[in-house]
């Protein structure tokens, strides 16, 4: 359409490219074949930044490998190209590889995720690599003898504990490719995803904790509104600690609409989950009073209150407008997970 000259190509442009059917000139003339080559490289990053196949051994990996780079190299030609293409369907070039950047970015959070019902992007990598994992061993103790095994022998539910174990003891590096290794082999653990998304947490890590809790989340929701008792503890942890997460880089519309999520549950009857459940409604409190929403923040630590009696002391400062009860959600009275 550009180069038969197609009736209003001559005259429909705007800015600097008035005539769509000229080719690229003048002082701005560099802008689009600039825009078409830097989006060219950044959709190949974005693609294979995503993409496993660069991760593969043998010769897919190695046909991957090359094909990003041949992908790479081609910035360059596309660059000069973007002189002998006429504006017209440059504008079209720009336009289309803009639009694939957003939908990949888009395509890679969580919340659009679960909002168009596709499955979870695989859970993030941790930050020690596979060939460390296989090295790692650990020692059983018994009261008879002690014997050495390795990780890669135990099960998720195993590695899970081994986890546990670490972090008690206040190692939060130990724990990371014990849980992925568990990950690796039921990528669907509620209890791993949880666990790894605290200890990303505990690390100051907060962007990968969000990643991993709402990927826990997700998967909680999947098969429906969980009710079994376990589930409901699992989800009441993970919404908590997303919400704390989110608030600590600032992001206090999506930490309290976590925490909301506690708040409209119903009471668990189990003590744990119960304990955990008020815990939550007391940072969801904290939540809201920081945000100026006073009046609901006394109604869910008036609940709390009622459970626990040591949260009277924050509903009474709450009440006096204390400036004390405002505070890090770090300081939050918590439970162990």
């Amino acid at each position: 359409m550009s180069l038969d000259g197609y009736p209003g190509f001559d005259c429909g442009g705007i800015l600097w490219f008035q005539n769509l059917t000229e080719y690229p000139h003048g002082v701005l003339g560099s802008i689009f074949p600039v825009l078409m080559a830097g989006l060219h490289y950044t959709n190949v990053q974005l693609s294979f930044g995503a993409s496993s196949l660069g991760k593969e051994n043998g010769l897919l990996g190695l046909l991957a490998k090359y094909y990003k780079s041949y992908l790479n190299l081609m910035t360059l030609p596309l660059f000069f190209l973007g002189y002998y293409i006429p504006q017209g369907s440059l504008v079209y070039w720009v336009t289309n590889s803009s639009f694939s950047i957003v939908q990949q970015l888009a395509l890679k959070h969580p919340a659009s995720r679960t909002m168009l019902g596709l499955p979870d992007k695989v859970v993030p990598a941790a930050a020690r690599k596979p060939e460390e994992i296989d090295t790692l061993e650990t020692t059983l103790e018994s009261p008879a003898k002690q014997l050495k095994i390795s990780v890669e022998n135990l099960t998720p539910k195993e590695l899970i504990a081994l986890s546990v174990k670490f972090l008690s003891k206040g190692d939060k590096e130990r724990p990371i490719p014990l849980l992925q290794l568990a990950l690796n082999k039921e990528p669907d653990n509620i209890n791993a995803l949880i666990l790894m998304g605290q200890t990303q947490l505990q690390k100051g890590l907060l962007e990968e904790a969000v990643e991993y809790l709402e990927c826990a989340i997700s998967k909680l929701f999947l098969a429906g509104h969980p009710t079994e008792p376990e589930a409901i503890d699992l989800l009441i942890v993970a919404s908590q600690w997303s919400g704390v997460a989110c608030i600590r880089q600032e992001k206090w519309e999506e930490g309290i609409a976590h925490l909301e999520r506690i708040g409209n549950l119903k009471e668990p009857e189990e003590p744990k989950s119960k304990a955990h459940y008020y815990d939550g409604l007391v940072v969801l409190a904290s939540a809201l009073c920081n945000v100026g929403r006073n009046a609901e923040a006394e109604k869910y630590l008036r609940l709390a209150a009622a459970h626990n009696p040591q949260y009277n002391e924050l509903l009474e400062q709450l009440e006096n407008n204390d400036e004390d009860f405002v505070s890090d959600l770090s300081s939050s009275r918590r439970r162990d997970y």
